[in-house]
């Protein structure tokens, strides 16, 4: 456990583990490599003050997003809804119907006037293009922290 100024421990809520232990694991789908950087680089190392570190996890085709969450121990998707050639939106839905304890996903819309394609394709939030960073780290960090939260519960 990493030791904070006061002697106390600091764990990582909802995990059991040192904050300095723990990571968050995010799914990130874009056929655009462009847009995987620009998205990493928006949320950064972490996504807000408390919240562990960011393991990335990039898939360049559903085949290997669908892959990587069967396996397990995701807490976060990130999906591009202009993926090529099948999209993120359907491929949210899909996973929500596939996919036993499904994390949250976050849809990457092409412009806001979509997101209400985001509530078709049950996503758990939706951000727009251009990303704004402060706008994808608060809202990353929101669903961490809920997926944390219901997984604290559920282990109870």
């Amino acid at each position: 456990m990493t030791t904070t100024p006061t002697g106390g421990t600091d764990s990582h809520a909802g995990t059991g583990k040192p904050l300095a232990e723990a990571r968050t694991t995010i799914v990130l789908y874009s056929d655009d490599a462009t847009t995987r950087a620009r998205v990493r680089a928006a949320i950064g190392r972490r996504p807000a003050t408390g919240l562990p570190l960011i393991e990335w996890i990039e898939c360049a085709t559903a085949p290997a997003v669908l892959s990587r969450l069967d396996a397990g121990g995701i807490d976060l998707a990130i999906f591009d809804g202009e993926a090529a050639p099948l999209g993120g939106m359907g491929l949210c839905r899909q996973v929500k119907d596939e996919v036993y304890r499904c994390p949250p996903v976050l849809l990457l819309t092409g412009r806001a006037q979509d997101n209400w394609l985001a509530t078709w394709s049950r996503a758990d939030a939706a951000v727009a293009h251009p990303l704004d960073p402060m706008i994808l780290a608060r809202t990353v960090a929101e669903l961490v922290r809920e997926r944390q939260g219901g997984l604290a519960r559920s282990t109870t």
